[in-house]
């Protein structure tokens, strides 16, 4: 059959912002995972899964739908999957408020209404701004460095960012005068979104710093406090519960990373129920599978919240003896931002006591990646970052090896055995920072 002309043309069809956007890329885009590799790239918990498993991946105790039983199970009504699963998830909603309700912020009780769940907390992200903004018109204000997907959300739905940087001489502290005087200025800014602990700093928001901005005296929008990375933090630093003493905040969390459970996608929004209800009302039906709903059920019972406290007493251990050992290993420099996370913000330097240099850590990040097998992330074009890697704590052999190898490849480096591409390094540099997770 003989081609026909079309008067369709997808480049005057198609919404130029969508056809401006460039792809979402992680590390694994570069360096695929051969099962050996060690990946301290995308802040997962190394240990896996908080979830009370033998060595074959059955539930030890025979759990089935999330609790305790007899024989051999998993948590998944593999019989029901031919039906849809459960529009409003309130059996989840409520285990995950009952984690949550601390009453450390507020006498008050977070509820099933004060929830909004989704396909991790991209979901969430996507969700509030098509809440909250017109395309075209309203703007979001970020504070950078900060996690990607901020901006990659609001290009997709049209809107425009405001930067307000963090600062970078106070270890990536919160500047909400600088903030307020922006929406002071603005009032198309409908969302601020901060990242506490920061992604890529590790740094945690005050309290303090984040009520000036909600005392706000004129400004007509939300708050969206991101707390991805919360459970590495001391005990009682969420704000989820503080949500009931403010009408616009909103808290985002995730169980992909201190519950281990990034496989499943599972994100959560705790704001007030007015908000919730809207954010419930424009998610698809169906939008948390039944497998989904019952392991995350099933990581909410006491038993296997003892495995994940004891997940992250190991990373957080690991943590404290990467802080010990890197500066120990000619080359590295300072740990920038905090160690309120699962993760380092790490200088690498042009000499054993040099300044940082993204011509180094551009040449360790892809010396490790394709020589030593370790995937860490690079950082470097980020605001305040330069010469930076992000290193993800991993298991106790995990960060044995990266210790090793790091200072293996510092030493090439400086010893000249190891290439440093000067000529293509900017290119390298924004092509290795692009990475969003």
């Amino acid at each position: 059959m003989a081609p026909q002309k079309s008067p369709f043309v997808l480049e005057t069809c198609a919404r130029p912002n969508i056809l401006a956007l460039e792809p979402y890329r992680c590390a694994r885009d570069d360096y695929k995972d051969d099962g050996t590799n060690i990946l301290l790239d995308a802040n997962e918990n190394a240990y896996g899964p908080g979830l009370a498993l033998d060595s074959n991946g059955n539930f030890v105790n025979g759990e089935i739908n999330g609790t305790e039983g007899g024989g051999k199970g998993s948590a998944v009504d593999l019989l029901g999957l031919n039906r849809y699963p459960d529009p409003h998830q309130d059996e989840l909603k409520q285990q995950i408020c009952g984690f949550r309700n601390t009453h450390t912020h507020t006498t008050r009780t977070l509820k099933p209404e004060n929830l909004f769940v989704g396909v991790g907390s991209d979901e969430a992200i996507d969700a509030v701004l098509r809440c909250f903004c017109r395309p075209g018109h309203d703007r979001i204000l970020t504070c950078p460095p900060t996690y990607g997907m901020y901006a990659v959300s609001a290009q997709v739905n049209d809107v425009d960012i405001v930067k307000v940087p963090l600062d970078v001489t106070n270890h990536f502290a919160l500047r909400p005068s600088a903030i307020n005087d922006t929406l002071a200025q603005d009032p198309s800014i409908k969302l601020v979104y901060v990242t506490s602990p920061g992604n890529p700093t590790a740094t945690m928001i005050s309290k303090d710093a984040l009520r000036e901005v909600l005392e706000h005296p004129t400004w007509n929008g939300v708050v969206v406090l991101d707390e991805a990375y919360i459970d590495f933090s001391p005990d009682g630093s969420s704000l989820a519960e503080w949500v009931l003493e403010w009408p616009n905040l909103i808290v985002m969390q995730t169980l992909s990373k201190a519950f281990g459970l990034a496989g499943i996608r599972l994100g959560t929004a705790f704001t007030s129920a007015p908000i919730a209800r809207l954010l419930n009302n424009l998610k698809a039906p169906y939008n948390i599978s039944s497998p989904t709903s019952s392991l995350a059920i099933a990581a909410m019972q006491p038993h296997n919240l003892q495995i994940m406290r004891k997940y992250r007493a190991a990373i957080l251990e690991q943590r404290d003896r990467m802080l010990t050992e890197m500066p120990k290993i000619p080359g590295v420099g300072r740990s920038l931002g905090g160690c309120d996370s699962n993760f380092l913000l790490v200088e690498m330097l042009d000499g054993p006591a040099g300044k940082p240099s993204n011509e180094v850590a551009l040449a360790v990040y892809h010396a490790l990646a394709e020589r030593k097998g370790v995937v860490v992330r690079f950082r470097g074009k980020e605001l305040g970052c330069e010469g930076c890697l992000r290193i993800t704590v991993g298991t106790e052999t995990e960060v044995d090896r990266f210790l090793e190898e790091i200072g293996r490849v510092l030493g090439d480096i400086y010893r000249g055995r190891e290439r440093v591409d000067k000529q293509g390094e900017e290119r390298e540099e924004r092509k290795a920072n692009d990475v969003v997770a």
